[in-house]
């Protein structure tokens, strides 16, 4: 099954927990497999197992996961008196009064309170295994989500792949029944264009001959019309492959580019010249499209 790299999915934990954890991803074409994780800073722990388990369902692909935390449950936070240091600021307030004994002393709690660290809030840290487990089950729904919509897509580019491979097809079958013609247009050329300058004088068959032989040898695409063929057939084959694809797809486009290219430099019949020309137009969508095939 053909699977595009463009894809989406989404998880949310249900409502009504204390905590809601939401998790969504998207995938774009790339060479490799490439993760870009956004969450909170609480939940780096997570990262390597979160990678694993991607890496178990997809193989290609730049993928943008972003996960969002928040907790509404009670006493997430507790306030921390800080008595050593509290002790510190009252020993040097004391020191002050007495060495400035003319100055109102109007030292009080609230006013110890409001000094730097002596009560601060903190927040108790969340168990990682128990969130682990909601994570996971959020992660492998997206998965799921992303997974069908790049099989789905995929399906729509072997289609459209497979329609292109048949209009491929039916011009290097064009080319192959013109390649006979354009070696007896050479020689009837050659005999013309001979007759015309030698006048009255008799023309030299056998030297006709060997010259058109010669044209025959270097014009003739025999070869690269099999390998054109053969490699129609290794890209259906392929596309019928229930694995990665993309990266032979994208060879085989390039052989049969190759072979297009060589039939251009050996053609000297306009029909053929402008059949390639198709063929190769062609061929640069077929790989654009390929380049989003994982």
């Amino acid at each position: 099954m053909v699977r595009s790299m463009t894809g989406f999915g989404r998880a949310t934990s249900e409502e009504g927990k204390e905590r809601i954890i939401s998790l969504e991803m998207k995938s774009v074409n790339h060479r490799y497999l490439d993760m870009n994780i956004r969450m909170p800073k609480s939940f780096i722990a997570l990262e390597d197992k979160i990678r694993r388990v991607v890496n178990e369902k997809l193989n290609r692909g730049k993928v943008d996961i972003f996960i969002n935390y928040k907790n509404y449950g009670h006493n997430q936070a507790e306030v921390k008196l800080n008595t050593m240091l509290a002790d510190s600021y009252v020993k040097c307030l004391s020191e002050l009064e007495e060495r400035y004994s003319d100055i109102k002393n109007d030292i009080s709690l609230s006013l110890i309170s409001r000094y730097p660290e002596i009560i601060t809030l903190e927040e108790k840290e969340d168990d990682l295994d128990e969130i682990w487990l909601e994570v996971k089950e959020l992660l492998e729904k997206a998965l799921i989500m992303m997974v069908d919509m790049r099989m789905v897509e995929g399906e729509k580019l072997s289609e459209d792949i497979a329609k292109k491979c048949i209009l491929i097809e039916d011009w290097v079958n064009q080319i192959d029944s013109k390649s006979d013609v354009v070696v007896e247009n050479y020689r009837v050329k050659l005999k013309d264009r001979v007759e015309e300058l030698l006048g009255d004088l008799q023309v030299d068959e056998a030297r006709i001959a060997m010259e058109v032989a010669v044209f025959a040898d270097k014009a003739t695409i025999d070869e690269e019309i099999t390998r054109l063929r053969s490699h129609i057939i290794q890209l259906r084959n392929t596309l019928a492959l229930n694995e990665p694809i993309g990266r032979k797809l994208d060879f085989i486009v390039q052989e049969i580019n190759r072979e297009a290219n060589t039939i251009a430099s050996k053609s000297t019949d306009i029909e053929i010249t402008n059949l390639v020309i198709n063929i190769k137009n062609m061929i640069e969508k077929i790989r654009e499209q390929i380049q989003n095939i994982e």
